[in-house]
């Protein structure tokens, strides 16, 4: 589970694209909080600290306790858009979050045990469908993400939804197909021991002269 980190910020008032301008030229990040039928809230936050909180990883799974002049409220990231040549943030969007909510969260899918794998050991290519796969989720019990262990698939098998662990209280939100999630490639060109000796023992016939 992903710990509520504290965030500060800043109410501003002025909104639209020329107040954003001026906010990023004074080295901040304008940003908002919307949602749980509250009107949504402008606010200017600390560039170094959302750009560390960003480049850090699982941003948009962590849940926030962000305070607006000693006014906290509890948002999960829902998008941030960055500069496409600077990689700067540029603007971020919260969703208010309450208690007992349950959210759609991307959870990221890690991947253990390469050197283990059936599969894996015997030439396969692990070829990942989904990096990430969308989840329900409670709003406050949100996983780092999803785990997944190689040890027994080999070269061939495919890792469906259904078969893997999900955190406690996670459902998938595609709920109409049990979806691929990654699957252990064969090589091209690839024998297996058994083929290499059927081979052989027809070569061993075909050169045996005839009585």
């Amino acid at each position: 589970m992903s710990d509520i980190k504290k965030l500060s910020a800043v109410a501003r008032e002025r909104v639209g694209k020329g107040a954003a301008r001026e906010i990023r030229r004074q080295g901040a990040v304008p940003a908002v909080i919307y949602g749980a039928g509250k009107p949504a809230r402008a606010i200017t936050l600390n560039f170094r600290d959302i750009n560390k909180l960003i480049f850090a990883g699982g941003f948009q799974t962590t849940l926030f306790e962000i305070d607006v002049a000693g006014d906290k409220e509890r948002a999960i990231p829902r998008d941030f858009q960055l500069d496409p040549i600077k990689d700067r943030p540029l603007h971020v969007d919260f969703l208010r979050v309450s208690k007992g909510q349950t959210l759609a969260v991307e959870v990221p899918v890690h991947f253990h045990n390469h050197d283990k794998s059936k599969g894996l050991k015997r030439g396969g290519t692990l070829n990942v469908v989904r990096h990430t796969v969308e989840l329900y989720v409670p709003a406050d019990d949100i996983p780092d993400g999803i785990e997944i262990d190689l040890t027994d698939y080999d070269m061939g098998d495919s890792i469906h939804v259904s078969q893997v662990k999900l955190p406690g209280g996670a459902t998938p939100v595609i709920q109409d197909r049990d979806f691929t999630i990654a699957t252990i490639a064969v090589p091209a060109g690839y024998k297996d021991e058994d083929e290499v000796e059927g081979e052989g023992e027809g070569e061993d016939k075909a050169a045996e002269p005839e009585a």
